[in-house]
């Protein structure tokens, strides 16, 4: 199909003007633009409509002024699926509802959830979606099912095609269809006549003709995401089920999937990995029909390549690291079953066979979880380390094909030699060899005219290979714009009108999603590649695949990190194009959406496949951008922080006792003569102050440990000074974690160890956070040797009882010890208070008093840490029920931002607090003061520290007020 012409007029913009999320402005068409493809459009304009009413709208409104539409979700699409230069519509911010139907095993879905999110909450009912995309954590259903993803296990019978029960969508006519309405068919020919019609003469046409039914069965007889699903006209006889299945796997270019309900598969807690390594690759080709007749639930393939990359990695295993690599291939395999007994029958069953083979190192299937990540990460952190280890200025592009299995080791070979006749030497090839799909790497230059002809010929040959096995040049990623001119060599002249034929009759104007799925134009797949300029060290490794973006508390109201990596290589870009007004329109604009807004938590990093923390960035542009005096006054503060954090708390305090609005308007008029970024927001929520830190330990002042060895070192935060605590169980003033960690340790007998001058130091997280680097670094040359005194030199832990402080101290060793290794800090040990109760304090408690239930917020630095599962712990431990809510996510609080940017908060907790709202608990718990408030404020329930629960929990009685 060609591209339609859009008028670009100051009209067609008009036409869209009152739809929801209307915007023209550069900075967020830029930062939308960009996806996990090579490809890259700029949209003249942005929606986000508000439901799938409005989207028929926009399509109307779009077909009135000629305007092509695309939609766009997760953008985690590599193949250029959801790009355009006229209106780009985001269907992913508003279309995250999730229904669970029949007890789990049907679930209806937006198009904007996660297919994770989906799991989590399928997983309650021991159920799981079918498709099983590796991209999970970030793609969403509506790519999910016009991609028609399927994944590592689910093969074909468990994908979008066959696990779809039904489909809410609209066509570019603006008509909605429920295919799960008893009468849809009736409704459609009564409102679309022609296209029902003209879907049944192309189904007489198709079964018709032997050749073409003979093709189709072919091609979907294995995974295949190429053109149009004309398998639909095979498998059912009623236009609206056809239509309904030609939806799956279309890309946006038939119409908006509003809604789509699936069949679920049951979810299989118990597995067993092993990696079974080969001495060649048709040793391990040989061996896969008898591996696919075991049963495994996995396959996935390595070459040689791949497991010289793994080895590496870090966590590699030692069979795999100490392996001299030739000729070597292994095939990762798994066994999946709903009970340990069953695994157990499945992993005797196969002994035998995997006995048989000639193996170039041990094997054996392994349950532990620890051992089977490590093998899993040795699959998935491929992607990784070739993506995140390309030279710099190229684009990493992620291909997939499949083949007959038993053409599948040939392929390979000649795969490999492809890669040798046009010097693609870092290339890798991996997949899912039970189903006959592989995918591999290229790292390329299209900013070179040399390297843009190379890959013109890579990909002729490639196709030609493809094709000649009788494969598909497209298993699991889609058509997209990378294939599209290849549509009618795969299938022939007569099914590529046949696809045609479907494109004209339900877009006949041509509207949706332009040059996606069918071209003309046997080079279009050259047209429009992404160029990726060198602009900075902490954004040069980004992919753009956007895995960072769900966990993003920003997301829904600014930026996210990809965006944020993205804008900074369009200032880039625009500079080297001379263009320096756009460049500082875009810096502008970037101060409040990119810098202000972002909580630098870090979660971006637990996502990234390439492990980028766009904090890191945000930083650093925060220190190049900091005000002088701003500065010197945080400074000033690293010289006396212990008056700084008195006064606060004072007047925290003072502020609690006028009346809030009057509070709130001195922070207003101050925020408005000194900027927001420089005076908090004050609000009624916010606790009076905290109380002074203690400068020993209220245990050994009373004398009760004067006796007792000192097990650890307490570092109490100076958040508990500032703020103070929430109120008990019982309505009376907390205690606060400080204190209630205190007493803790005395009940468990552990004796602690206050450093000097603990008033004066902090972990240097606020100084970090805002980038004062002189500030920090004075603050950094007084915390480190106190420490090291208060330890004997690392020999005792230091303990944090916030969780944010207990990260910022560990940041601040690791970025000493970096500056001078000679320093001996590498030698200091931090634990979070949680992490501590958990493990020591825990076993020496006794448990008087459990609660009914206990909602939980883990949070970002938590999360950080790695102790979550010790939080869970503790919570188990204190309530009957503990609640983890499927929407948790960094609250945005982030120390100050949340008073800054109260804003940032909202819209980071809106669907947690929503959640929260839908039940009633006895108590609600998290690690870090700020977290809480941001937690209260948020849901209007009371949040406190877990330690807080803790010592209530095991409260002697005749302590008890």
């Amino acid at each position: 199909m060609s591209t339609p012409r859009h008028p670009g007029t100051n009209s067609a913009k008009t036409a869209f003007e009152g739809f929801t999320g209307f915007s023209t402005r550069e900075l967020d068409r830029l930062a939308i633009a960009h996806d996990a493809s090579h490809y890259l459009l700029v949209p003249e304009s942005v929606l986000t409509p508000a439901d799938f009413a409005e989207v028929g709208r926009v399509m109307t409104a779009a077909a009135a002024t000629g305007s092509p539409v695309v939609f766009r979700s997760g953008g985690t699409s590599l193949s250029g699926q959801a790009l355009t230069d006229s209106v780009l519509v985001d269907t992913r911010r508003n279309f995250r509802s999730i229904q669970v139907l029949d007890g789990g095993t049907r679930v209806k879905l937006g198009p904007g959830v996660t297919v994770r999110s989906a799991n989590a909450q399928l997983a309650r009912y021991g159920r799981k979606l079918g498709p099983d995309p590796a991209s999970e954590s970030a793609c969403t259903i509506g790519g999910v099912v016009a991609n028609n993803s399927s994944g590592m296990a689910c093969g074909t019978e468990f994908n979008s095609y066959h696990t779809l029960d039904s489909l809410v969508f609209v066509l570019p006519s603006g008509t909605v269809v429920d295919s799960a309405d008893p009468q849809a068919d009736q409704l459609l020919r009564e409102r679309e006549p022609e296209l029902h019609e003209g879907l049944l003469r192309l189904r007489r046409r198709i079964i018709g003709n032997p050749d073409s039914v003979r093709t189709i069965e072919r091609l979907f007889g294995m995974k295949n995401t190429m053109g149009y699903g004309l398998n639909s006209f095979l498998d059912f006889d009623s236009p609206v089920k056809i239509l309904e299945h030609l939806m799956i796997g279309s890309e946006g270019t038939l119409g908006f999937i509003a809604e789509a309900t699936f069949r679920t598969i049951p979810l299989l807690p118990h597995a067993a990995t092993g990696l079974i390594t080969f001495h060649t690759l048709h040793d391990a080709a040989s061996a896969l029909p008898e591996l696919v007749a075991s049963g495994l639930a996995t396959i996935e393939l390595m070459d040689a390549a791949s497991l010289r990359v793994a080895q590496k990695q870090s966590g590699t295993p030692d069979s795999l690291a100490e392996l001299l690599v030739d000729r070597h291939t292994a095939l990762l395999v798994e066994h999946q079953a709903a009970s340990a007994e069953e695994l157990e029958q499945k992993q005797r069953h196969s002994q035998e066979l995997f006995g048989s083979f000639d193996l170039a190192a041990p094997f054996g299937l392994s349950g532990n979880a620890k051992e089977r990540a490590a093998l899993w990460h040795i699959r998935k952190g491929l992607y990784t380390t070739v993506a995140g280890n390309r030279p710099q200025g190229t684009s990493a592009l992620l291909e997939d094909i499949a083949v007959p299995v038993p053409a599948l080791a040939e392929t390979c070979e000649d795969l490999l030699e492809l890669f040798r006749r046009h010097d693609y030497r870092d290339s890798v090839i991996f997949g899912h060899a039970k189903d006959g799909n592989i995918h591999f790497m290229l790292t390329e230059r299209f900013d070179d005219a040399a390297q843009l002809k190379r890959y013109e010929d890579f990909t002729e040959d490639m196709v030609k290979l493809v094709l000649d096995r009788q494969g598909t040049l497209k298993a699991e990623h889609g058509t997209g714009r990378i294939m599209a001119p290849f549509v009618a060599r795969q299938y022939g002249a007569e099914l590529h009108e046949v696809m045609s034929r479907v494109k004209r009759l339900i877009d006949p104007v041509g509207l949706l999603n332009p040059g996606v799925v069918l071209s003309e134009d046997p080079r279009s797949y050259l047209d429009h590649l992404k160029i990726a300029p060198a602009v900075e060290e902490e954004v040069d490794r980004c992919v753009e695949c956007g895995y960072c973006e769900p966990v993003c508390p920003s997301k829904d109201l600014t930026l996210t990190p990809r965006q944020r990596i993205v804008i900074r290589r369009e200032i880039a870009a625009a500079l080297g194009r001379g263009e320096t007004e756009l460049a500082e329109r875009l810096r502008r604009d970037y101060e409040y959406d990119g810098l202000q807004t972002c909580a630098v938590d870090g979660m971006c990093q637990t996502a990234c496949p390439v492990l980028i923390n766009t904090g890191d960035l945000v930083r650093r542009l925060r220190s190049e951008n900091q005000n002088a005096v701003a500065a010197a006054g945080w400074d000033a503060a690293a010289r006396g922080w212990g008056l700084v954090t008195t006064a606060g708390g004072l007047g925290l305090k003072l502020a609690k006792a006028v009346p809030a609005p009057l509070a709130s308007a001195v922070t207003r008029g101050g925020r408005k003569l000194l900027g927001t970024e420089n005076i908090p927001l004050y609000n009624a929520e916010l606790p009076g102050g905290g109380s002074r830190r203690p400068r020993r330990m209220s245990s050994e002042a009373s004398g009760t440990l004067t006796e007792q060895r000192v097990e650890a070192v307490y570092f109490p935060a100076c958040i508990g000074a500032m703020f103070g605590p929430a109120d008990d169980s019982e309505g009376s003033p907390g205690k606060g974690a400080s204190l209630a960690f205190q007493e803790l340790a005395a009940r468990a007998g552990v004796g602690l160890r206050i450093p000097e001058n603990i008033e004066d130091l902090c972990c240097g997280t606020p100084w970090k956070s805002k980038g004062f680097v002189t500030g920090y670094n004075r603050m950094q040359s007084k915390v480190l040797p106190l420490l090291w005194q208060a330890s004997e030199q690392g020999k005792l832990p230091v303990i944090c009882d916030a969780s944010s402080c207990t990260e910022g101290l560990e940041t601040m060793r690791e970025a000493a010890s970096h500056s001078d290794p000679q320093s001996g800090y590498a030698g200091l040990r931090f634990i979070d208070s949680v992490q501590f109760a958990h493990d020591r304090l825990l076993p020496g408690l006794e448990i008087r008093r459990r609660l009914a239930s206990l909602a939980l917020h883990p949070t970002c630095s938590s999360t950080q840490l790695g102790i979550n599962e010790a939080l869970n712990g503790l919570a188990r431990s204190i309530a009957e029920q503990t609640i983890l809510p499927q929407n948790w996510g960094c609250c945005g609080y982030a120390g100050d931002r949340g008073l800054l940017h109260p804003e940032l908060t909202e819209s980071a907790t809106r669907l947690e607090a929503a959640e929260i709202g839908q039940g009633d608990y006895a108590a609600y718990a998290s690690t870090n003061r700020t977290c809480e408030l941001g937690m209260t404020q948020a849901t209007g329930k009371q949040y406190r520290h877990i330690i807080e629960l803790l010592e209530e929990a095991t409260r002697p009685a005749s302590e008890l007020s």
